[in-house]
């Protein structure tokens, strides 16, 4: 386990990600990843992900060729509430970055192993995530397994076939009829059917109210609640169906629906979930074939829950999507 510096092979060390890390770090993101448009890497977001999260700081472990920052890897933490009460303390494998010039010299593999050494040091029970194709190969080969795929459910509006403006993305009115901030959310979270993220008020301030990138608004009914976010993609506008709070949710979804002025309304709920149902009874149906994410997970211990069934898990768009 990397306690202090530690070394690996072609002069590369490791060490911990330190405060002051920020700035080099984003370059390397930057260098390693790009920097999409809807996607602004600053320094806002790497705190608001790593350090501001209610659920405690991450595991972050840097490698360094002398004093140059060559490669990242994250574990962002996450709790999940069990059926019987539980909480099973989690990690996200998420930001993970090898500069161009280090590739194929086994760094991103060395800081996995050693983020997993910390993570179980620290009584991490479990590690998930959503990796793309071509880095789901690597995590298999470190002992993930596969535990699903995840779906996009959609309803298309007349609006369907209009084309996005450059400017769309910055302007919420395009998207839904008067736009209304997300935070705070009044309405309760409902029992969770499966592995759930514990909706506190705490990380609904923080998931929907403090994101430094992305913007969540709410349209709200007399009981319940839908989270919205305005996204362009593919030259479409879109309007992300984030969550939904309140024993009639399927109101809410039906509200946002009515107010939008996206192309269509896309979002997803596990199987068996009531906010799954509430969504197929507003319209929102699951698109064939198309599953553009992969649960994958990593257990530290042995768990109580067969996590690698996706039936056992209770997941929205909210709990899988950082941006």
């Amino acid at each position: 386990m990397c306690t202090g510096r530690c070394s690996v092979p072609d002069t590369i060390t490791t060490r911990a990600l330190e405060d002051n890390d920020v700035e080099p770090v984003l370059d390397l993101l930057r260098a390693a990843l790009g920097e999409p448009p809807l996607l602004r890497r600053t320094p806002e977001l790497l705190a608001w992900k790593h350090f501001d999260n209610p659920f405690g700081r991450s595991v972050a472990i840097l490698a360094e060729a002398g004093d140059r920052i060559v490669g990242l890897r994250t574990f962002m933490r996450w709790d999940l509430a069990a059926l019987d009460g539980s909480i099973i303390r989690c990690v996200r494998a998420v930001d993970t970055a090898t500069h161009p010039e280090f590739h194929r010299r086994g760094i991103f593999r060395r800081l996995t192993e050693e983020a997993l050494e910390v993570a179980a040091a620290q009584g991490i029970d479990l590690v998930f995530n959503t990796p793309n194709e071509k880095s789901g190969a690597g995590y298999l080969k470190m002992g993930w397994r596969e535990v699903g795929p995840v779906g996009v459910m959609v309803r298309p509006s007349l609006r369907f076939f209009s084309h996005a403006q450059d400017d769309d993305a910055t302007d919420p009115s395009r998207f839904v009829d008067q736009p209304v901030p997300a935070g705070p959310l009044e309405v309760p979270d409902r029992e969770p059917v499966g592995l759930r993220t514990p909706r506190t008020d705490a990380y609904r301030r923080w998931r929907f109210g403090s994101h430094p990138t992305a913007w969540y608004y709410q349209v709200a009914t007399d009981d319940s609640v839908a989270v919205i976010r305005p996204n362009v993609r593919n030259g479409r506008r879109e309007l992300i169906l984030a969550d939904v709070f309140g024993p009639r949710p399927g109101r809410a979804i039906r509200s946002c629906a009515r107010r939008s002025r996206a192309g269509y309304l896309a979002g997803w709920f596990s199987p068996g979930s009531p906010d799954r149902m509430a969504a197929i009874r507003s319209g929102l149906l699951p698109v064939p074939g198309v599953n553009p994410l992969t649960l994958m997970a990593r257990p530290l211990r042995d768990l109580d829950v067969d996590v690698f069934d996706i039936a056992n898990w209770d997941l929205a768009v909210s709990d899988l999507e950082l941006l």
